[in-house]
């Protein structure tokens, strides 16, 4: 056999190889997209059942208990479409809504940095951590009747209290997401001559990005927590406001409906973080489920 003819016997094996390799491959992402598809539906039936068994024993409970001091689901249902057809439930729900979102996103955006600065530079991380231990020590609600002295009942208030509720949840967690990255990465990131740009990029952020995506979902929480204590404080709009009103006028069922849509609320925020987290650090949701 000549020269050409062995190269060709051997280029024509490696194309098959190749070829092979792909379907191997091509067959094991089919396999675990399949196995990922089950484990969706599977979770979403158990998710089905178990809220049909909530429903069902919530409506027995409810049943059986004055109406003036508790309600069913079916009369929080009836309630629910009458507050969202008069657009009850959407006018209450708006102002916090918008307070929501710019507290959580001046908390999530200085928090972040501030954490940053904190682990990055020492002589800040000594001079100010003990004082961002003493602030978040102090029961947040204490705080509250200050802040609405001083800042008044209007938006600025809410702004406030949300952000009070929600940033330290963000320093914390990135502070700790980077201190907790390995030395012996950074040691091998400088021995390749990295820059400080390099370093952070590459190396600190994608490592402390997990710490910084719990600390958003816990913000999140607190945060509605602070939307509705600001609401309950200030008494004159908001998603809080619409509980206080009903409750005192022992509507109970539709006091439930703006409970149950803050549920509902956290819920899909928790749901949208998750998503993003598993687009923009795919790693951090490697081993959770959907």
């Amino acid at each position: 056999m000549s020269t050409a003819e062995h190269a060709r016997t051997a280029a024509l094996t490696e194309v098959e190889v190749q070829r092979e390799l792909d379907g191997d491959r091509a067959r094991a992402e089919q396999v675990g997209a399949e196995r990922r598809r089950r484990q969706s539906l599977h979770n979403f039936i158990i998710r089905m059942v178990s809220l049909a068994i909530f429903l069902t024993l919530w409506q027995v409970a409810g049943l059986n208990i004055d109406p003036v001091l508790f309600t069913t689901p079916s009369k929080v249902a009836v309630a629910a479409v009458d507050m969202v057809g008069s657009g009850e439930l959407w006018f209450a729900l708006w102002p916090s809504l918008l307070v929501l979102l710019m507290g959580l996103s001046l908390a999530i955006a200085f928090g972040t940095l501030l954490g940053l600065v904190l682990a990055r530079f020492h002589i800040l991380d000594v001079s100010l951590t003990v004082y961002i231990t003493f602030l978040y020590s102090i029961p947040s609600v204490a705080l509250v009747p200050l802040i609405v002295l001083w800042a008044g009942y209007e938006t600025t208030a809410k702004v406030i209290i949300l952000f009070m509720f929600a940033f330290f949840p963000m320093v914390i967690n990135t502070y700790q997401g980077v201190k907790s990255v390995d030395p012996k990465l950074l040691e091998v990131g400088r021995a390749f001559r990295c820059s400080e740009r390099q370093l952070w990029g590459n190396i600190v952020l994608p490592a402390a990005l997990p710490f910084i995506v719990t600390g958003i979902r816990l913000a999140v929480g607190r945060g509605m927590i602070g939307m509705v204590l600001a609401d309950l404080y200030t008494a004159i709009s908001g998603i809080g406001y619409l509980i206080v009103r009903t409750a005192s006028t022992f509507q109970v069922d539709r006091m439930f409906v703006p409970i149950v849509t803050l549920g509902l609320l956290g819920v899909t925020l928790t749901a949208i973080l998750r998503m993003v987290e598993k687009k923009v650090a795919p790693w951090t949701a490697a081993g959770q489920e959907d």
